[in-house]
C-alpha cells in the first residue's frame, strides 16, 4: 500500500540519511525502481513529472500500475508515489487518482501567491493522508521545458513556506536539473546551511541529484537533506546499455527484437544505478527501521 513520504523522510532527517526519489517513465522503470527497493530494503518515492505523467496516459494509469505491481511484486518496504513538479492543476489531479504524495511547484509564483496556494494544498493533503512538498528558489536545468539557472533560496522565505504546515522543502542551493556543465560552482552549503537553522525539523530536499559529486550529496545529508531525487541518471544508464546491445547486433539474433529482450539490459542498468544511488544515500536496510 502507498504511504505518504512524510514518515520516511522524518525518520531519514533523524537518521542522518537520505530516501531517493527515482522519477518513472514506464512500466520498466517502475518495476526496476521497486524490485531494487524491495532488494536492498529501502523506503523509496516513485517521482512521477507532470510530463512523465502525460506519457502513461495519465495519473490514473500511473496509480493503477504502480498499485498492482506492489501487489503482484510482493512489495513491503515503504513507497510514496509522488507528483514532481507539480502546477496547481496537476495536484489537484494527483490528489483525485490516489496518489500518495504531491508537490506543489509555485516557485515562479510571486511568494504571496505562492503562500496561498501552497495553504490550499496543505489543507487538501491533510484530508487524504497525503505529504506536500513546496519549492523556494528555482532549481537550476531544464525539466519539462522550465528553465532555471541553479539559483539560491531565500532563507527567510524558505521559513515563511515551511511555517505554512508541508512536509517537505526544496531550496535552490545552486543544484541543477540535468547534466551539469564544466562551470558548475558547486552548491551553496551556506545557503543550506541558513535554510536549517531556520527550518529545523523539516526534511530538505535536493532536487537535480544527477552528477553532484559524493563528496557534496554526503556534506548535504549531514545538513538536513533527507530527499534526493535522481532521474537523469538513470535514463542515461538505460540509455547506454540499450546501444550496447544494438550496437553487437543482439537484437538480429534469434528473437532479439522482443522488447522484453531488447530492453532487458536497460533495465538491468536502472537497477544498477537506484542500487548505487541507495547506498550513497544511506538508505539501505532502513525500511523497517
Amino acid at each position: 500500500m502507498l504511504v505518504s513520504a512524510k514518515e520516511m523522510l522524518q525518520k531519514a532527517k533523524a537518521g542522518k540519511y537520505a530516501v531517493g526519489q527515482f522519477n518513472i517513465n514506464n512500466l520498466e522503470w517502475t518495476k526496476a525502481v521497486l524490485q531494487t527497493a524491495q532488494e536492498q530494503q529501502s523506503p523509496v518515492i516513485l517521482g512521477v513529472s507532470e510530463g512523465a505523467g502525460k506519457y502513461m496516459t495519465g495519473y490514473k494509469t500511473v496509480v493503477g500500475m504502480v498499485n498492482g505491481m506492489m501487489e503482484e511484486l510482493g512489495i513491503t518496504v515503504p513507497v510514496a508515489l509522488h507528483l514532481d513538479h507539480g502546477g496547481y492543476e496537476g495536484c489537484l489531479k494527483c490528489i483525485e487518482a490516489g496518489f500518495s504524495s504531491i508537490m506543489f511547484d509555485g516557485s515562479h509564483y510571486p511568494i504571496e501567491e505562492n503562500v496561498a496556494k501552497t495553504k490550499e494544498l496543505v489543507a487538501m493533503v491533510k484530508e487524504h493522508g497525503m505529504s506536500l512538498e513546496a519549492e523556494v528558489g528555482s532549481i537550476g536545468g531544464e525539466e519539462d521545458g522550465v528553465i532555471g539557472a541553479g539559483e539560491c533560496a531565500d532563507p527567510q522565505e524558505c521559513k515563511m513556506i515551511a511555517d505554512l504546515g508541508v512536509d517537505m522543502l526544496a531550496a535552490g542551493i545552486g543544484n541543477i536539473h540535468g547534466k551539469y556543465p564544466a562551470n558548475w560552482k558547486g552548491l551553496s552549503f551556506e545557503t543550506l546551511d541558513a535554510v536549517q537553522a531556520l527550518t529545523g525539523d523539516m526534511p530538505l530536499v535536493l532536487h537535480g541529484g544527477t552528477g553532484i559529486p559524493e563528496d557534496m550529496i554526503r556534506k548535504a545529508i549531514s545538513l538536513g537533506v533527507a530527499k534526493i531525487n535522481v532521474n537523469t541518471e538513470c535514463q542515461l544508464s538505460f540509455a547506454q546499455a540499450t546501444r550496447e546491445y544494438i550496437e553487437a547486433g543482439k537484437d538480429q539474433q534469434g528473437k532479439g527484437y522482443d522488447p522484453r529482450k531488447l530492453l532487458a539490459p536497460g533495465f538491468e542498468a536502472i537497477k544498477a544505478t537506484v542500487k548505487e544511488k541507495m547506498e550513497l544515500f544511506g538508505s539501505v536496510g532502513k525500511a523497517n527501521a
